[in-house]
């Protein structure tokens, strides 16, 4: 029983030692404001008023921003949201002022497209568009760190109907996001890959109610990308 007992307390102690254990990242520097920038995905129903509860939303953003603002809590960072469900790059285009370079973020990232795909806008125009906004972005200050999220989607709820003809050509945009990201010196999240080998842990549905929106779960699984990424990318 005693041995039993000093087993169970050096765990309780390994694990406390562990919870103060926070992976850095480069770009999280002292005073950082970090920007959000997307669609419903990003949005996560955020709120719209300075409540602290629900102003960054209930999605992979907030968990980021709940992870560093506690482990980092000594750096201040800032962390914003402006993600609108159903935006795509021509709204983002009308807003861009206001909701991102108004705010004057040192890392801006960005989740846009899977919209784009759905509602038609062409390739072609979705890329010159979301061009000239990240060339805007990075004018209004040449030192942001950029971080550019692939559009993604699954074969499953409503959009299982018709996924392979929808899925070909949200591929294109994807192209288009490491084609601007190379352009920019932006990291890359591959949220498609996470998505395709989640699966093999747990049925589809699990990580993405309609091929679109993930569940709580994938929201996990795109901070844990966000970060791992955004690591990599500025400590190689």
């Amino acid at each position: 029983m005693q041995r039993w007992l000093m087993m169970v307390t050096l765990g309780w102690v390994l694990a406390a030692r562990g919870a103060d254990v926070l992976e850095p990242v480069a770009v999280f520097t002292k005073d950082a404001r970090i920007l959000f920038q997307g669609d419903s995905i990003t949005d996560g129903n955020r709120g719209r008023s300075a409540d602290p509860n629900h102003i960054l939303g209930h999605g992979y953003a907030f968990l980021i921003a709940a992870k560093f603002g506690a482990g980092h809590a000594e750096r201040n960072l800032i962390f914003l949201n402006r993600g609108i469900s159903g935006n795509t790059v021509l709204d983002l285009e009308k807003r861009w002022q206001k909701d991102t370079l108004d705010l004057k973020p040192d890392v801006l990232s960005v989740l846009i497209g899977v919209n784009d795909n759905s509602k038609g806008v062409p390739v072609e125009q979705y890329e010159q568009v979301y061009d000239k906004l990240l060339a805007a972005a990075r004018a209004a200050n040449p030192k942001l760190k950029l971080v550019l999220c692939e559009p993604f989607g699954m074969a499953i709820g409503k959009k299982k109907e018709n996924f392979p003809a929808w899925f070909a050509m949200l591929q294109q945009r994807q192209a288009v996001v490491a084609r601007l990201a190379q352009k920019y010196g932006a990291a890359l999240v591959r949220f498609q890959k996470v998505f395709d080998d989640a699966p093999a842990r747990a049925p589809a549905e699990h990580w993405n109610w309609d091929g679109v929106h993930p569940t709580y779960s994938g929201h996990q699984l795109m901070a844990d990308e966000w970060v791992r990424t955004v690591n990599a990318f500025w400590t190689k």
